[in-house]
């Protein structure tokens, strides 16, 4: 069971918060079988149709012709297509999908430009976000730099000093793996109880790629690094903002921390750090530093302007936790969520998301009942450490208004909070690593909507 530390004192994560009867709901779905449910949920929903049929039968509206749809051919089924989509140098989705985009927040921290957008969490499929769906988080706007003049240096606590061009870089053993990215701010403004609509607004400070780049550890040594006497790297960015994070060794050593620059099969966009960026599996994305270009070696943390005076928790006795990296167990649904319809009562998927920074998801549990009752969700594979793990859900919906809910934990036996529970120990004046439970409320007309319980 995983310890927190806060403020000098130890809060402990609770194990488990299944009730009685949510632990016997779970046992006799499982016993049941999904099969079975499915067949019992199609039933319930024939039945509960059934009514509306019967008053349509008795007052008939003709059909004349039947669905033009299905009857007659459209121009696509009788005519010469376009040709190869190379023509326009870039694939682009369909412009019947063109209203999937990042969004931007008016709202947030501003400078001359918008600083933050979401990625529609609400309109992804399984746990990979497109490269240009991917949410972005800028300190000083972002640049399309020269690979061909970019450098990172290699400093510090090292025998020599090593400049490397991104050719050199690019030459070295490479690894590629999936990770997901999440700010530390992400679902901050639920702190003050203010319900943004929609999960895009909420969640949608993190992404999930496959980067591709070269084990950190890798040039530390062809530095001769002292792995003994040195603790922390300072990674430095080429940004306006110099940028600068402390990082452990402890997780540079174990090899999971790269300088990437691939992503999704390709390079890095300019957005997301071209030509380089630090990958730190696990941590908030503040630390995966952009278009890196220094790495220094030390032998304690360098507490920069953005460790001293961003990206702290502050506590309900005033102090501040420093250095609360690490992105704990979360999930999220994603469908469905705020700023959706149902469009009649019956059957749907409930799918969503969940990632823990500490390993793997181990399990998902779901409420369509406001937390009274669980049952365990299908975890879908691939299910990888540290990166977004898709759930889903049968569920038959009878019309009546209720609340959903997921509840994640991963293989250190962390369990996702209520925001009660998180409250208790971090109090209400927070922004950052917000992991609570979120609450979505199907109204009768089948709207949903963000809500928040305790």
């Amino acid at each position: 069971m995983h310890e927190a530390q806060s403020s000098g004192r130890v809060h402990k994560a609770p194990e488990s918060f299944l009730t009685p009867m949510g632990i016997q709901t779970v046992m006799e779905e499982a016993k049941k079988g999904r099969r079975n449910f499915l067949r019992s949920a199609f039933a319930a929903a024939s039945a509960a149709t059934l009514a509306p049929v019967a008053h349509a039968q008795s007052n008939p509206v003709p059909q004349e012709g039947g669905d033009p749809n299905i009857l007659n051919l459209p121009a696509h089924s009788k005519g010469l297509g376009q040709s190869v989509a190379s023509d326009e140098g870039y694939g682009k989705p369909s412009r019947y999908e063109s209203n999937v985009q990042r969004r931007q927040s008016p709202g947030l921290t501003q400078t001359t430009q918008a600083s933050v957008s979401f990625a529609p969490l609400q309109s992804l499929f399984g746990i990979v976000t497109p490269s240009g769906l991917h949410f972005e988080r800028h300190h000083q706007g972002w640049w399309d730099i020269d690979p061909s003049k970019h450098r990172l240096m290699i400093n510090g606590m090292v025998k020599s000093a090593k400049v490397f061009t991104l050719d050199e870089i690019m030459r070295l053993p490479s690894v590629s793996r999936f990770h997901f990215i999440e700010c530390g701010a992400n679902t901050a403004v639920d702190w003050g109880n203010v319900a943004v609509p929609t999960v895009q607004y909420t969640h949608g400070m993190i992404s999930c790629s496959e980067f591709t780049g070269v084990p950190l550890i890798t040039l530390l040594e062809m530095a001769g690094a002292d792995l003994k006497a040195g603790k922390f790297v300072l990674a430095e960015g080429a940004d306006g903002s110099s940028m600068t994070r402390t990082i452990p060794m402890e997780l540079i050593k174990s090899g999971e921390v790269f300088v990437a620059y691939g992503q999704n099969g390709e390079m890095l966009r300019p957005e997301q750090g071209y030509p380089l960026r630090l990958i730190v599996p696990g941590v908030q994305g503040v630390s995966w530093v952009k278009y890196l270009r220094r790495i220094e070696l030390g032998d304690m943390p360098y507490a920069t302007k953005d460790e001293a005076i961003h990206y702290m928790d502050l506590q309900p006795n005033g102090l501040h936790r420093q250095y609360t990296s690490i992105q704990e167990c979360k999930s999220v649904i994603t469908t469905p969520s705020g700023g959706q319809v149902l469009l009649d009562r019956g059957f749907y998927n409930i799918t969503g998301l969940a990632w823990s920074g500490r390993g793997k998801v181990k399990r998902v549990d779901i409420s369509v009942d406001g937390g009274r009752n669980w049952r365990t969700a299908r975890l879908e594979s691939p299910v990888l450490t540290k990166a977004l793990t898709r759930f889903n859900l049968d569920w038959v919906w009878d019309g009546k208004p209720t609340i959903l809910q997921s509840r994640a934990m991963d293989d250190t036996g962390f369990v996702q909070p209520t925001y009660k529970q998180l409250r208790d120990v971090r109090g209400t004046r927070s922004i950052y690593h917000n992991n609570a439970i979120q609450s979505w409320l199907v109204q009768e007309s089948g709207e949903v909507k963000n809500v928040q319980i305790s």
